[in-house]
């Protein structure tokens, strides 16, 4: 059986690392406080995956967000997904270059997606997530692009479905509404398309302590839980995080250090 995951996510704009709430994005600190605050050398035996999102507004410098990316994964031995801005194959292979083991794309998925096949030919569907982003309007799950700002035509089963049909290796599911929120995940429309995908089903947005982690992952077909609350989860939070949720039944690694 395979193992779920513990992911922390972490919000990249413009030089500085944010805190995110219904994708209002506030600076928190550059990555020196990030490092100093996080230690991720050592906090990475907590966790199974690190993402790193470039949210930046407008033109996104994937040469600087590549150097923050080749800081970051410096002694630190887990999977790293970074993405944002991504618009052709040599975006991708930058940050794969800088240490990335996985790309995230978003807005090309829809508008581009000859770039996630590229991607997919060149490296392997499990180099390539595909980031979701959504907002529940007259409690429909409607997509959306741009940073959530731009909304598609298509359905939510359509576009899961368009997904798998280009090859992605992972679906990355994150709730705009819930996001920052720290109230607990989306369970009513995660419980609704975690199993209408064959390929591993991460949740995002809204996780604000151990206990909604846990919750996620109790969900059939969520394959990894994932949360990019900086405040909730720093110190010994995301240790404390994995140690309650495998003494709670969670399929989680266990790693002797």
């Amino acid at each position: 059986m395979l193992r779920n995951r513990l992911i922390f996510g972490l919000i990249y704009n413009n030089g500085s690392f944010m805190q995110s709430r219904n994708f209002r994005l506030q600076r928190v600190g550059d990555i020196n406080w990030l490092e100093k605050n996080y230690k991720f050398q050592k906090i990475s035996f907590s966790l199974d995956e690190l993402i790193v999102v470039d949210a930046t507004r407008g033109n996104k410098n994937i040469e600087r967000f590549s150097e923050i990316i080749s800081r970051l994964v410096e002694d630190v031995f887990i999977p790293v997904a970074a993405g944002g801005g991504i618009r052709k194959i040599e975006d991708a292979e930058l940050l794969f270059k800088s240490g990335a083991d996985k790309v995230i794309l978003n807005t090309p998925l829809y508008e581009s997606p000859d770039l996630a096949k590229q991607i997919v030919s060149r490296y392997g569907s499990q180099s390539l997530v595909a980031s979701v982003d959504y907002k529940i309007i007259n409690d429909v799950p409607i997509v959306y692009i741009h940073d959530g700002t731009v909304n598609i035509p298509l359905s939510m089963e359509e576009y899961l479905g368009h997904l798998e049909s280009i090859g992605v290796g992972e679906i990355l599911f994150n709730s705009i509404d819930k996001d920052g929120t720290g109230f607990g995940y989306d369970l009513k429309h995660i419980q609704r398309f975690a199993n209408t995908v064959n390929v591993p089903f991460i949740i995002l947005g809204g996780a604000g302590n151990e206990l909604h982690l846990n919750e996620g992952l109790t969900v059939d077909g969520v394959s990894a839980v994932a949360t990019a609350n900086l405040f909730n989860f720093i110190g010994n939070g995301l240790p404390n995080a994995r140690k309650y949720m495998q003494e709670n039944g969670a399929n989680l690694a266990t790693w002797n250090y």
